[in-house]
């Protein structure tokens, strides 16, 4: 998988292109400091003493206001620094710096996040939440009409603002910070226009349609805009994209001049817990989804629902990816599909695959509905390729709501680029199924199960049900075949297919083998599967 959800030990510079902060020299005095969790902030005495926010100063001059603190290891998720806001700011700038001391050998050091809610309060999923950039920028602005990427414009309305502090990780020295506040006053700018992608592009139909449904840019720790992200889909031959930074809604409204007829653009979120992330597909643009909870917390029910609630998926995203925070605690009852590939094919993602497998057997035997399996780049930056990986789905429309639907049903398969195509279909007692959908036969009845690909020279089939893998067979060097293989719904609960890139050493590998190297080589086509059920 993409390396790139690992926590920075420095933040990144920033460029010209990607900011619009001027920074303010720091003067004045420690303020009070909020410690809490995410459901129940304590709100600190105004650093200024005053009761009321207080009105501009005489002179116009910036008003800068300096919190410092130290965090022990084991300090809350989430510390709150608050700050009074007075009538007449019109920008609001903040800068931060924390110490990183040497830790021992194998101990980890300082990671920091950032963000900030304004005046109407701190509350999980309230209506509050002004941004977020992680650590991946060490200062940012905010305005009526502009904002850093990661951050929402909007009013600078007078009341108790809220810096957020996530000390991802603390080390044992603890970790001492200075945040930077300031305060610029002045009439307010024009208000800020968001230009949403529209929900539809031309398509073809009912068709199948290519996607990356993880991506990220600068408006959170990715380093390509969403201009050269829309770009790199294009060239990449995708249909459409899911934009998903990290823990924000940013750059919902910079999409719109980058969709269209030929890229269908759709809003979304990567949500970084601590305990692991999940995709939310297909958000109402402009929609912030909270991100502030722990398995143990019981919270991710409820956003998930919000999501759904609101014609959205909820994917649980590299569950085996080996940073901090990163692998998936939370379950699966409350997920509509899991994503098995992330970025190139690592053992993170032969271990995904190896659970999602066993979970299909475990659904189809309890009667309930199985999760899809979905593959997406992550892409950051240079060099992670846009749409390696990517889903193919067959939807009615090149539509938000029908693309959703197609992955929603698990009608849908995996592809390493552009340059793979397949077909995979079961036939049976005068009936067929595809990818996704369910043949329903007599249990001794015949069913030939054909896949057809291209692109992948020398490439292995493997054709695997609920008893494991029951065929293979290698591809020529055209890399083009079809294979067919027959079972019957009573020997196989589901059939899906996986075609894999020969091993490092040429050879296309066993599916009965054990040893210390993984069995086979890089994945380059995976399906859903076809669901076999005895009449």
């Amino acid at each position: 998988m993409a390396s790139s959800d690992q926590r920075p030990s420095e933040a990144p510079p920033l460029t010209d292109r990607r900011t619009l902060l001027r920074t303010g020299i720091a003067t004045g005095a420690a303020a009070a400091v909020a410690l809490a969790g995410a459901t129940g902030p304590a709100h600190a005495a105004d650093p200024a003493g005053a009761a009321e926010p207080a009105a501009a100063p005489a002179d116009g001059a910036d008003r800068v206001i300096t919190l410092t603190g130290q965090l022990p290891t084991g300090a809350p998720d989430f510390v709150y620094l608050p700050f009074e806001v007075p009538r007449g700011v019109r920008e609001i700038a903040v800068s931060y710096r924390y110490d990183r001391p040497a830790v021992p050998a194998g101990t980890p050091g300082n990671a920091c996040d950032i963000g900030i809610f304004d005046e109407r309060g701190t509350a999980l999923g309230g209506d509050g939440f002004r941004g977020w950039s992680g650590g991946f920028r060490t200062e940012f602005s905010l305005s009526r009409e502009a904002a850093t990427p990661g951050y929402l414009p909007g009013p600078i309305n007078p009341g108790t603002w809220h810096v957020v502090l996530g000390p991802y990780q603390v080390a044992p020295a603890g970790l001492s910070y200075t945040v930077q506040v300031t305060l610029r006053f002045g009439p307010p700018g024009p208000a800020f226009t968001p230009a949403y992608p529209p929900e539809r592009a031309r398509g073809r139909g009912r068709a199948w349609y290519r996607g990356d449904c993880h991506l990220h840019t600068v408006h959170s720790d990715g380093r390509r805009l969403p201009a050269e992200v829309a770009a790199g889909a294009r060239a990449a031959g995708l249909d459409f994209i899911v934009s998903t930074d990290h823990n924000t809604s940013s750059s919902h409204g910079a999409w719109g001049p980058l969709a269209g007829p030929d890229l269908l653009i759709v809003a979304g979120e990567e949500v970084t817990t601590r305990n692991g992330h999940w995709l939310a597909l297909g958000l109402e643009p402009g929609r912030f989804v909270d991100w502030r909870y722990r398995a143990r917390d019981d919270r991710f029910p409820r956003f998930a629902q919000q999501v759904r609630r609101a014609g959205g998926l909820v994917v649980a995203a590299h569950p085996y990816c080996p940073y901090v925070a990163c692998q998936w605690k939370f379950g699966y009852r409350d997920a509509d599909g899991v994503e098995v590939w992330n970025g190139p094919w690592t053992y993170d993602d032969e271990s995904a695959v190896d659970t999602w497998d066993a979970g299909l057997a475990a659904a189809l035997r309890e009667g309930r509905d199985w999760l899809p399996a979905l593959g997406n780049s992550d892409a950051h930056s240079a060099p992670q390729v846009i749409g390696a990986p990517h889903n193919v789905v067959l939807a009615d429309d090149l539509s938000r709501p029908a693309i959703l639907a197609g992955l929603r049903a698990g009608r849908s398969w995996l592809a390493e680029s552009a340059d793979v195509q397949l077909e995979f279909t079961a036939a049976g007692h005068g009936r067929r199924a595809g990818i996704g959908e369910r043949l329903t036969v007599p249990a001794d009845a015949p069913v030939d199960v054909a896949l057809t690909v291209s692109g992948i020279p020398n490439g292995t089939v493997r054709l695997i049900t609920d008893e494991g893998q029951l065929h293979q067979e290698s591809l020529p060097a055209s890399g083009s075949g079809t294979v067919v293989w027959r079972t019957t719904a009573s020997l196989a609960a589901y059939v899906r297919a996986e075609v894999r890139r020969p091993r490092p050493d040429g050879t296309p590998g066993k599916g009965n083998a054990m040893g210390p190297d993984l069995p086979w080589g890089p994945m380059a086509a995976l399906t859903n599967p076809i669901v076999l059920h005895a009449s």
